[in-house]
Order: structure tokens, then C-alpha cells, then sequence
């Protein structure tokens, strides 16, 4: 495991973007894309402010319809020249192509065509293609993507960790004119689920929680108080919470959980999902900590948030590696047993609680 060890840290597309527009290194043609759509459309936006002159933004931005475009339309906008702004900027957005998926009316020819045409955009153009989130199963190369690689720039937006997310944090209180602690930020990243795979949370469910934050805070200072009261239906959270408190025999507490999250409108085979999720990752941490490792290099192995591991790590205290084992069996049993029509699904739920 010492390869993870020496990784060299790579610079975040966040912030290449951000110096390479000051640079003035941007070419005439710019791919965006990555899991993080937030930072996609941010970064569009950027790039359009860079470029447009206000006044003219009317003539000087133009936005194509990635359904019904055509290569004409795309070399007739391209090609305009820009009234006062310093380059006409062009943008097709979430274009069907550039995620690997087709479209109705632009075809594999006009794809062909696009790719030839990237080597020919012209010096007062910007070209902005963007992609919708990645289909995590698909291994496929996107040719649009490797075309923009050889004859512009790709920037990909992966998820904020780290001081990046923190700042991101920081900054959205400070413009609502709140302050808070390390702590309580620490908290909102650990109770929010942000950086977890398994439930679809991004920075645009981060940024509307942190605007109930603030709507809930009634002093300058955020407290732990007004994070816990708005995050307290997150999902993650309230398995993890369901799973700590099984561990520490509070099996009234677990069932309180349970039925809340029930009751609340969450499947039983969703929450059976993320309980075996959890569990898996609770179990991989424990048995890497068992190796000698600490959470950092456990978060550089699996490559998720930090602050999941941390939460996995704080509960593997309570049990040993065959003790997990056993859970993790178990609910994979329930599942089954649920799915054959054996158990109803409520009291199958509460049977597993019952017997770990």
C-alpha cells in the first residue's frame, strides 16, 4: 500500500480554470464536464463573464439547443464576429454527445463534422461544450472529449474535498453575513453526506442546506444547534445514527430511527441498500485499521470523503471484524428473505435490529 503514500495530489479543475482564465491561457474551444455539475455551470457562467462585454451580451453570447442545432448553425455562430466584446462566445450546453448518449437530430456524421471543426474555430471565438453528469457505469471514451483534449482544454470537475470544500462553506456564510466555527463546518460536512457515492447529494443540495442554515440561525454566529436541526432528515446521517446506536445496545433508540426514516417516505429496500453500504464500509475500515493504517491513508485507498471515514472509523471501535461480518450477512439475509416475500418489509427491518 505504499504507492497511495507518495501520489502526487492533483490540482483540482476548480482551480486550473480559475488560473489559466487569469493567465489568459483559455483556448478557442473548452470542454467542461465531471460529476460535480455545479461547478460545470459555474464555470460556464465564469467563462461567458470573462469574455462578454455586458452591453453587448445580447449579440456577443450565444446559447445553442443541443436537440436541434445543426453543424451550420454551429459554424455560423462561431464564426460571427463579436461586436465589442473581446471574443463572441458560443456554448452548447449538456450536449447528448459530449456524455456519450445520442441525439435525436445530431447524428454520428454531425459529430464527425464537430470533430473536424474543432481544429478550425476561430481565434474570435470561444467555444463552450459542456457535458452532463458522467453515467457512472459507462467506460466508454467520449470522442467529443479526446477531440477537445488534442485541440482545446477539458477541465473536469470532480467533488470539493478537503480545504476546497471548506472555503466553499466559509464563503457562502460569509456572503449571508454569518461566521462559524471549524467545528460546526466540520459537522456540516460530516452530518450532510456530501462526498458520499451512494446518495445523490451535490454541492447545489450543500448550497440550498447552508441557505436553511442561515434561515435558521438567528445570530451572527452559526451554531452546532442550527446545523443539527436542518440536516437532521439526511439520510446517511440517520443510518449511521441507527447503526451507533445499535452498537452501544440503545435498541429503542435504533427502532426511533427506523420508523422515522419509514415514516418520512424512505424505501425499505433503499434504506436496506445504504444500511449494507455502510456496514461494507465500516468493515473495510476496520480491517485497514487493523493493518496499521490511519484514516488518511484509508481515505487515499477508497477513495472517499474523508469525513466518511471518519464516521466508519468511530464506530468500528464497538466491533470486531467477525462481528461486522455477522451484521453484514444478516442484512444481506433480510434482503433476500424480503425480496422471496418470506418477511414483511417494516417487520424485517425490525427483526435485523433485533438480532445484531
Amino acid at each position: 500500500m505504499a504507492a497511495y503514500q507518495n501520489a502526487k495530489k492533483k490540482e483540482h479543475a476548480f482551480q486550473a480554470i480559475g488560473k489559466d482564465i487569469k493567465a489568459g491561457n483559455i483556448p478557442g474551444l473548452v470542454f467542461l464536464c465531471g460529476e460535480e455539475q455545479y461547478l460545470v455551470h459555474w464555470a460556464a457562467d465564469l467563462l461567458a463573464k470573462t469574455y462578454i462585454n455586458k452591453a453587448c451580451e445580447s449579440l456577443d453570447y450565444i446559447k445553442l439547443d443541443p436537440e436541434n442545432m445543426t453543424m451550420d448553425q454551429i459554424k455560423e455562430s462561431c464564426e460571427t464576429l463579436s461586436m465589442l466584446s473581446p471574443k463572441r462566445v458560443v456554448v452548447i450546453p449538456e450536449m447528448p454527445a459530449a456524455s456519450g448518449k445520442k441525439s435525436r437530430n445530431f447524428s454520428e456524421s454531425d459529430e464527425k463534422d464537430l470533430i473536424e471543426y474543432m481544429s478550425m474555430i476561430p481565434d474570435s471565438c470561444l467555444l463552450i461544450i459542456t457535458a452532463g453528469k458522467p453515467d457512472p457505469k459507462s467506460k466508454k471514451k467520449i470522442k467529443l472529449q479526446e477531440a477537445a483534449e488534442k485541440y482545446g482544454a477539458v477541465y473536469e470537475f470532480t467533488p470539493l474535498s478537503g480545504q476546497l470544500l471548506r472555503s466553499f462553506i466559509i464563503k457562502r456564510f460569509k456572503n449571508a453575513g454569518k461566521v462559524c466555527r471549524n467545528s460546526v463546518i466540520d459537522m456540516l460536512i460530516a452530518d450532510s453526506g456530501y462526498g458520499n457515492r451512494e446518495i445523490e447529494y451535490d454541492l447545489y443540495n450543500l448550497e440550498n442546506d447552508i441557505r436553511k442554515i442561515v434561515a435558521h440561525c438567528e445570530g451572527e454566529e452559526v451554531l452546532e444547534a442550527d446545523v443539527s436541526m436542518t440536516i437532521s432528515t439526511n439520510l446517511e446521517t440517520n443510518v449511521f445514527a441507527m447503526l451507533d446506536a445499535i452498537s452501544r445496545n440503545r435498541k429503542d433508540e435504533a427502532y426511533r430511527l427506523l420508523h422515522n426514516l419509514l415514516v418520512g417516505g424512505e424505501s425499505v429496500f433503499g434504506l436496506l441498500s445504504l444500511i449494507s453500504s455502510q456496514l461494507e464500509l465500516i468493515l473495510e475500515v476496520k480491517e485497514m485499521r487493523e493493518e496499521g493504517l490511519v484514516p488518511a491513508q484509508i481515505q487515499k485507498v477508497l477513495g472517499i470523503h474523508e469525513f466518511r471515514v471518519k464516521k466508519a472509523w468511530s464506530v468500528t471501535e464497538k466491533y470486531s471484524v467477525s462481528q461486522l461480518k455477522k451484521i453484514l450477512s444478516k442484512a444481506y439475509e433480510i434482503d433476500g428473505n424480503i425480496k422471496s416475500g418470506l418477511l414483511e418489509q417494516t417487520l424485517a427491518l425490525e427483526l435485523f435490529i433485533a438480532q445484531i
